[in-house]
């Protein structure tokens, strides 16, 4: 991106903030203001990651993107048919700049074109999937999504002006094939969730409901509730709520020093199956002032992934539970390395009668209680496998809750007060995450 490399100028307090409301994005359409927007959610069965689309550009063009919740941005790839009149770079020591904290600024040596501009400054769009980052340059442009009264899709509005960042078309290796990028959901003020509560002027919130079907969408909202899928079900009404916290040290593939992390953390105090305590080391679940260790949700994680000693711990509680169970336990298979035999397993509401896992929060009476249909996985028509996988012994992260434990859960960020809200199995209330009605009310 840049051969000559300048920083931007540090800014006051005051200064900043006066930044901040000028270089919010603009809202388009002023003549209606929506209270909460929404965007669909699909899984894909090949990679197993969660996408979505909304519409980006003038003319406005259908792209799809990769849902990472705890993405730092939107970035895009500019290197392929990137067309729009409305795209503008996002020059050096401009409010842009300093509102995505795009501390580094260049040049670059080419005809003028989106993602190669001169006097621009630049932040590293992050491939989590991979763990691949790269210079990319800051821009903004016309990003166009539905509104909702939370029950139905509503208008279009757009926002004029919304931060992303152009990445080089190498960046998207190892994504959902058709994808153009990345949706990040995480802890910025340029992540989509900060942008729209600014452009719209509602509550910075958002919520996530994956769908467990390849075939049926999911659902992601922005903005406060009602949350309402068929038949006439608000799930906003009934969540569980548990602080989230910071890692002081970031968890992307690239990052400065002093930075904090995007992703979103909650504390795990202990761990039961089968309501029995599951000793593990606790300090583990901690994060320390190295930034490693803790507990984070993943939407870019298949599967939850433990650190190899709570793994350990884990499986051999559940294999003792299953055994007394009458559940036959058979040969791995890969990625998982407890597996069971379908006979003796009986199908309940929330799927394979199998041991529970409790991940005990902030008190003994909150936890997030996970059942059969999102802790067991069918690998073939006999064997089903404990959706869990060995995170080695030294990972970053003690425990990452991973895709497959979230889907059919509605789970709600509250970016201004820290909190989560999740709903446990909506497998309970007779629905799912893919009884959002799509069907519009225009």
């Amino acid at each position: 991106m840049a051969s000559s490399t300048q920083y931007c100028l540090f800014f006051s307090i005051s200064t900043l903030l006066l930044l901040f409301f000028n270089a919010s994005p603009v809202l388009a359409q002023q003549s209606f203001r929506p209270k909460a927007l929404v965007i669909p959610v699909s899984k894909d069965a090949s990679t197993l990651q969660y996408t979505t689309h909304i519409t980006q550009r003038t003319p406005l063009v259908p792209i799809n993107l990769v849902l990472d919740l705890g993405g730092q941005f939107l970035w895009v790839d500019c290197e392929q048919n990137y067309v729009s009149s409305t795209y503008r770079p996002a020059r050096c020591r401009s409010a842009q700049c300093s509102l995505a904290r795009a501390s580094v600024c260049g040049d670059c040596f080419s005809s003028p074109k989106p993602g190669c501009n001169n006097n621009t400054c630049g932040l590293t769009p992050d491939n989590t999937v991979t763990g691949t980052a790269t210079g990319g340059e800051l821009a903004y442009d016309v990003v166009s999504v539905p509104s909702t009264n939370g029950f139905n899709p509503g208008r279009n509005v757009s926002v004029s002006q919304f931060l992303f960042t152009c990445a080089p078309t190498f960046l998207l290796e190892g994504l959902a094939a058709g994808v153009s990028g990345m949706a990040g959901l995480g802890r910025t003020r340029i992540s989509l969730p900060s942008q729209f509560a600014s452009a719209f002027s509602f509550d910075r919130k958002f919520a996530i409901c994956l769908s467990s079907s390849v075939s049926s969408n999911g659902v992601v909202f922005f903005g406060d509730g009602p949350y309402v899928v068929l038949p006439n079900v608000d799930v906003s009404e009934s969540l569980i709520y548990t602080p989230l916290f910071i890692n002081p040290v970031s968890t992307a593939s690239a990052f400065s020093q002093g930075e904090a992390s995007s992703e979103y953390f909650i504390k795990v105090n202990s761990i039961k199956v089968n309501e029995k305590p599951v000793a593990v080391n606790t300090t583990l679940l901690s994060i320390d002032r190295d930034g490693v260790g803790g507990t984070k949700i993943s939407t870019v994680n298949p599967y939850t992934v433990l650190e190899a000693s709570i793994f350990k711990a884990v499986t051999e509680a559940f294999i003792s539970e299953s055994k007394s169970m009458n559940i036959t336990r058979v040969s791995s298979v890969g990625p998982f390395e407890v597996c069971f035999s379908r006979d003796n397993v009986l199908s309940t509401r929330v799927g394979p009668a199998v041991p529970s896992i409790d991940l005990v929060l902030q008190n003994e009476s909150t936890f997030w209680r996970v059942f059969g249909a999102n802790s067991m996985v069918q690998v073939n028509d006999d064997v089903l496998c404990l959706a869990v996988v060995n995170g080695g012994e030294s990972p970053r992260t003690s425990i990452v809750i991973g895709g497959y434990q979230l889907e059919n859960n509605l789970l709600q960020f509250d970016l201004a007060t820290s909190r989560l809200g999740f709903s446990s199995s909506l497998l309970f209330r007779q629905t799912t995450c893919s009884n959002f009605n799509f069907t519009s009310t225009n």
